[in-house]
């Protein structure tokens, strides 16, 4: 297995840093904070450098606040001068890991996401039925708690067979104690996504070359699994909690984790999937109106068209494969009609 030692002058290099400012100030440049930060950037980002060269760097205190999407989730935000230190850390070892994630891990990287992972599973679900000719069955698990479970120690030492910078470790360990002591990542925080593919990335390992399985794709901690046969994919369920349990000391969600007929449909990424069509789910169209409202809003306050036009085209993206005609047309309807009033 190759190593990496030598990173930590990299992830406080200035050019690093300035790399690292541009991600975290993306789409956010009316912001307050961030227009407090670039009053005096460049002595800003040299204390940043200072601080991280030096080894006395400290997080500030998250800040959290709790929003309905649709149950109620506790979001954790960092500092705009510690998201750049997520950037610049993921600026240096990203790479390292993210060509070890197998194909169809698709949260929280380049390329992918949930349009390419309904896409996938739409592959998936052809291929198992073999062109809609055969009858299957599909586990939909979800992880119980699986933010609030990830164990830094474990994490620490899957990160550690490749990462052999102590500094690296040290400030990862940094980052993952300002949430908590031992368990837990906050919601929120870019370094959480990624530690989350790494951490499950040994269940994927573990799915694909110790179970083998041919028919599986991941969103953060949602994975579905297709087969012919239920027996199978029940002995699959119960393989896969025992090494969560063993070796993630995470489990299965009992209520979330069960083996259905392919007609019922299979709940994935906000869409109720069948073996030839898609639908929106309920609770989803109501986020999506929620959420344009709010981009109007704030697009009605900074006044920043290429924004609204990026996260318009975002959601666009997402529904627009599916059956939902005549919703992006009542968005576009509504869309056009905010915006001939602002």
């Amino acid at each position: 297995m190759k190593t990496y030692n030598d990173l930590y002058t990299k992830l406080y290099s200035l050019d690093n840093l300035f790399l690292a400012y541009k991600k975290a100030r993306k789409r956010k440049t009316k912001k307050d904070y961030v227009l407090e930060f670039d009053e005096d950037l460049i002595n800003n980002l040299l204390k940043l450098q200072r601080e991280l060269e030096n080894l006395i760097y400290k997080p500030q205190p998250l800040k959290t606040f709790i929003i309905r999407d649709p149950k109620l989730r506790k979001i954790s935000k960092s500092e705009f001068v510690d998201r750049i230190v997520h950037h610049a850390l993921i600026n240096v070892i990203g790479f390292i890991f993210d060509k070890t994630f197998i194909h169809d891990s698709c949260a929280n990287r380049k390329g992918k996401g949930t349009s390419k992972a309904i896409e996938r599973l739409k592959i998936f679900i052809k291929k198992a039925t073999k062109n809609y000719k055969i009858d299957i069955f599909f586990l939909k698990a979800d992880i119980k708690k699986y933010f609030d479970n990830v164990d830094h120690d474990i994490l620490l030492n899957i990160i550690g067979k490749k990462i052999k910078d102590r500094n690296i470790i040290d400030l990862i360990q940094l980052i993952l104690n300002n949430h908590c002591s031992k368990l837990g990542m906050p919601l929120g925080n870019l370094t959480s996504q990624f530690f989350a593919n790494i951490y499950l990335n040994e269940l994927d390992y573990f799915i694909k070359y110790e179970l083998k399985i041919k028919y599986y794709i991941r969103y953060v901690d949602d994975f579905v699994i297709l087969h012919n046969n239920k027996h199978v994919l029940e002995f699959y369920k119960q393989e896969i909690n025992n090494f969560l349990r063993n070796t993630l000391s995470l489990e299965l969600h009992k209520d979330k984790s069960k083996i259905y007929f392919i007609d019922n449909g299979i709940n994935f990424l906000g869409f109720r999937h069948f073996d030839r069509y898609s639908l929106l789910k309920m609770h989803k169209r109501k986020i999506i109106k929620n959420k344009l409202t709010f981009m109007l809003k704030e697009y009605k306050e900074v006044n920043s068209y290429g924004n609204l036009m990026r996260n318009i085209e975002s959601v666009f993206s997402y529904i627009e494969h599916e059956n939902t005609f005549n919703l992006r047309r009542n968005l576009v309807n509504k869309i056009n009609l905010k915006l001939n009033t602002i």
